[in-house]
């Protein structure tokens, strides 16, 4: 018996599952955590100056991680990952060429 020839079933990925988790578009982590740096300078401080300071300051780090995640969304984990390695892997050219 002969089975003919079907086309492929396809598989739908939803966009969610791929996409990089940003928040504003920065890096979510890095975004949640000078937030909370800004909020505790506010409230530590106590003052107008303080305050302006501290929003002014997360405006411009936030700007900077907006930067960051437009050249690369992965880049905070890609240089954990490379930290991590550093020991292992040399920034060498050749694997005979002393460092």
């Amino acid at each position: 018996m002969m089975v003919e020839a079907t086309a492929l079933q396809r598989n739908p990925i939803h966009r969610a599952l791929s996409r990089p988790n940003l928040l504003l578009g920065a890096d979510r982590e890095l975004v949640l955590i000078t937030g909370l740096a800004a909020i505790i300078l506010i409230f530590v401080v106590l003052t107008i100056y303080s305050a302006l300071f501290g929003a002014a300051l997360w405006v411009v780090i936030v700007a900077a991680l907006r930067i960051m995640a437009k050249a690369d969304p992965l880049m905070r984990r890609v240089y954990i990952r490379h930290m991590a390695y550093k020991s292992y892997y040399r920034a060498t050219s050749a694997p005979w060429r002393p460092y």
